[in-house]
C-alpha cells in the first residue's frame, strides 16, 4: 500500500532520538492513527516527554505542553474569557489543550477538577467555555505521563478518565547496548530539537481516515466482543472493560494492521493491542491483588481462553 511509506517515515524519525524502543514507538503511532489518546506510565527520565515531543515534531503539527501541578486550574487547560478594557468586551484566550498534540505532563499531580477539564476534549474533540463550544483542530491527541513510584502529592486518575485513553504504555529502561548508542547520539548532537517534520498534518488526517477502511471480518468482530465479555465475568476482576473499550480495541486493531501494511485485520493485531488497550481499564479483585496478579496477566489468560477465528 502506498501509505505505508509515511508510517515508516514517522517511526524512523522518532527512533533516531528514542533509541531501542521501536516497539513502543510503533504502538504510539498506532494510537495516533487510530485517533486515540495515550497514557505513558514510567519512572522519571526514560523518555516519556521525548516520545511525545518527537511525535509532534515528526508530523508537523501544533504541540503544547501542560505541566500539571496542584495549583493548575481548569482554565489553564481549556482557556478562559478575559475582559478587554480597550474594547469593553470579553475575549477568549485559548488554553493549552487547543493544539494538535497535547502533552499532559505528570497528569496525576493535579486535582481531579483540573483532570476533568480534559474529558470533553478527549471524547468529543471540543471545548466548552462560558457556554460557547470550540471545535478542536484535527488531528488531536492527548499524551499524558505519570510517575508510578512518586505517590506524594498525586491524585489517582478516575476510571472515567482512564477509559478515555486508548492505550497505556511503559517505555522502560534501555539495555546496556541501547544506552551506549543513546549516549553516542547525544555526543553527536542528535536530539529531539534537531528533528523535522516528515509528513504533514493533512497527511496524518488522511491516514486516520484510511485506517477506518481497514476490513474487520464478522469472525474477528465476534472474537473481540467475546474477549471483552470475558473481562466482565471473571473472578479476578471487579470491573470489566466498557463498550468504549470494545470500540477502542477494534480501531486499535485496524491501525495495527495499517501500520503493518495490510488493509485487513488479523487475530495477531487484536492480540498485540489488547493488553495495552484493556489493562488500565480493569479493576482487580481483592483476591487477585493478594496473589500479586496484574491486569496484563489476567488479560493474557483471557486471550488464551477465547477461540481464535480461522480466516
Amino acid at each position: 500500500m502506498k501509505y505505508s511509506k509515511n508510517v515508516f517515515k514517522i517511526t524512523n524519525n522518532i527512533n533516531t532520538v528514542l533509541t531501542g524502543k521501536s516497539d513502543v514507538v510503533e504502538l504510539a503511532v498506532t494510537v495516533l492513527l487510530a485517533q486515540g489518546h495515550l497514557l505513558l506510565e514510567d519512572v522519571p527520565g526514560v523518555g516519556k516527554t521525548t516520545l511525545a515531543n518527537a511525535l509532534s515534531k515528526s508530523i508537523g503539527c501544533g504541540f503544547s505542553r501542560i505541566q500539571f501541578t496542584p495549583d493548575t486550574l481548569p482554565g489553564d487547560v481549556t482557556g478562559s474569557s478575559v475582559y478587554n478594557m480597550k474594547t469593553g468586551a470579553f475575549e477568549f484566550l485559548k488554553g493549552a489543550v487547543m493544539s494538535n498534540i497535547v502533552l499532559a505532563d505528570e497528569i496525576n499531580r493535579t486535582s481531579p477538577k483540573t483532570q476533568a477539564s480534559l474529558l470533553e476534549a478527549m471524547e468529543e474533540r471540543q471545548v466548552t467555555v462560558d457556554s460557547v463550544t470550540y471545535q478542536l483542530e484535527q488531528p488531536f491527541m492527548v499524551i499524558a505521563t505519570q510517575n508510578p513510584v512518586d505517590f506524594l502529592g498525586t491524585y489517582n486518575l478516575p476510571e472515567a478518565q482512564l477509559d478515555r485513553f486508548m492505550m497505556k504504555l511503559s517505555i522502560g529502561y534501555p539495555s546496556a547496548s541501547e544506552e551506549r548508542m543513546m549516549a553516542d547520539n547525544f555526543l553527536k548532537g542528535i536530539t529531539k530539537e534537531k528533528l523535522f517534520p516528515v509528513v504533514s498534518k493533512e497527511e496524518v488526517v488522511q491516514m486516520q481516515e484510511e485506517v477506518k477502511t481497514v476490513n474487520v471480518s464478522a469472525e474477528l468482530n465476534k472474537y473481540i466482543v467475546d474477549m471483552i465479555s470475558l473481562t466482565r465475568n471473571n473472578e479476578l476482576l471487579v470491573l470489566g472493560a466498557s463498550p468504549r473499550a470494545t470500540l477502542a480495541l477494534i480501531r486499535a486493531s485496524q491501525a495495527a494492521a495499517y501500520v503493518r501494511n495490510r488493509d485487513y485485520v488479523m487475530p495477531d493485531d487484536v492480540q498485540l493491542t489488547a493488553p495495552y488497550v484493556l489493562s488500565h481499564r480493569l479493576a482487580l479483585s481483592t483476591e487477585a491483588r493478594l496473589n500479586k496478579a496484574t491486569a496484563k496477566e489476567v488479560i493474557e489468560k483471557i486471550i488464551n481462553k477465547v477461540k481464535v477465528p480461522v480466516l
